[in-house]
């Protein structure tokens, strides 16, 4: 019992906090660091969204905590030693409330972590769309499209198959006739002519083999690839092919005599309204190629409900959870007809005010533990100088 007690208080004391806070600076300093080399998503993945990491010190390995498990400890350290443990009267609520204010903080990035979708949406004017897509996640979509409907889609999700230990995946269903195996997933790819170099050391489909390419630093930039094969269930003919993530078109094949399509993506998030673009504006420094201000003039579209509204820098748009900035924009291409096309970036975070109420609980409590403490001071000088005049 005595070494539960033992226990109970270092994990609720401020040496354990201190500790914490120490091992977050370095964890950030490392992260910071290594961003240079990796980019942000690598960084952020390694150091920050995880339990346990293992940085290189030249050829030593060094194991530390992630961010992720520290956060967690920092929050059985700030209930035990700052709300179970603390004494509670009315000289330190204030320091209750604060404690408690950084608990919604805490909470705010687990949720966050946990539920929150990002993404883009990329729109031409007079174009709209009701989803956006992902920076970083990529999905496989199997479809049977019909003249006239709407095709049903099964979708394979990212985790499903881009970190395979063995290698390859079989997915099956039974409302496919065929199981559709997943290999040689690559984050970031490009399909190359099968020359002789090529025959001998990748595998080649139709002529062409997956060129594995280094991760870019820009996360958002790296196009995914894999081959699939899919394997009839009656009679055992195979299809194979290379997924692409920006090819024109995707995989087609025909089974039982019914056309099917197999597509690699990134993934995609439905909205439960529409976003139509209808003029983009962008402004130049005078006498320069850089762009002093874009913005986006949309229409929100909510069944026969439309609000045209402005998305410029720092004037996002905000609606049911979700929010819309201005990310940035690409110029019109002459050679291939495409037009200008606006890029807004798409976040639906349900804790997304909690770090503003987190702030402001915090202030509240340092403002009575302060109040509470200047009163203590000013009634000690009162009495002091009573004490003085009648000596």
């Amino acid at each position: 019992m005595n070494y539960l007690k033992k226990g109970f208080n270092f994990i609720a004391s401020y040496g354990f906090a201190c500790i914490i806070f120490v091992l977050l600076f370095i964890l950030t300093y490392l992260g910071t660091v290594e961003q240079v080399e990796v980019g942000l998503y690598e960084a952020q993945k390694k150091y920050f969204e995880s339990m346990i990491v293992v940085h290189w010190f030249g050829p030593v390995p060094i194991v530390l905590p992630g961010v992720y498990l520290l956060l967690m400890l920092f929050t059985v350290n700030l209930i035990a030693g700052g709300v179970i443990r603390m004494r509670k009267n009315k000289n330190t609520i204030g320091n209750l409330i604060t404690h408690l204010g950084m608990l919604v903080m805490v909470f705010a990035a687990f949720v966050n972590y946990t539920y929150a979708m990002d993404g883009h949406m990329t729109l031409a004017e007079n174009e709209q769309s009701s989803e956006f897509v992902s920076y970083y996640l990529w999905e496989v979509a199997i479809a049977q499209p019909e003249e006239g409907k709407v095709a049903q889609e099964m979708v394979i999700p990212h985790d499903a198959f881009a970190y395979l230990k063995d290698g390859q995946k079989t997915f099956t269903s039974a409302s496919l006739p065929f199981d559709l195996t997943i290999s040689g997933f690559a984050p970031n790819s490009m399909p190359v002519g099968a020359g002789p170099f090529v025959k001998e050391t990748m595998k080649v489909v139709d002529g062409f083999a997956l060129q594995k390419m280094d991760l870019d630093k820009e996360a958002e930039r790296n196009v995914a690839g894999a081959y699939v094969l899919a394997k009839e269930k009656s009679g055992n003919a195979t299809h194979e092919a290379i997924l692409w993530g920006l090819s024109e078109s995707p995989w087609s094949l025909t089974v039982d005599g019914k056309k099917y399509t197999v597509e690699l993506r990134r993934k995609r998030y439905p909205l439960p309204f529409t976003i139509a673009l209808d003029k983009f504006h962008q402004e130049n420094h005078p006498g320069t190629g850089m762009a002093s201000m874009f913005m986006s003039e949309v229409t929100k579209i909510e069944g026969e409900t439309k609000t045209p509204v402005k998305i410029q820098m720092n004037e996002p748009l905000r609606h049911m959870g979700y929010t819309f900035y201005q990310a940035s924009w690409q110029p019109p291409d002459p050679a291939t007809g495409r037009p200008v096309r606006s890029t807004l970036a798409v976040v639906k975070n349900p804790a997304d005010q909690w770090p503003l109420y987190s702030c402001i609980i915090i202030t509240i409590g340092l403002t009575i533990h302060f109040v509470g403490k200047l009163g203590k001071y000013i009634r000690a000088e009162n009495r002091r100088l009573v004490t003085r005049k009648a000596t």
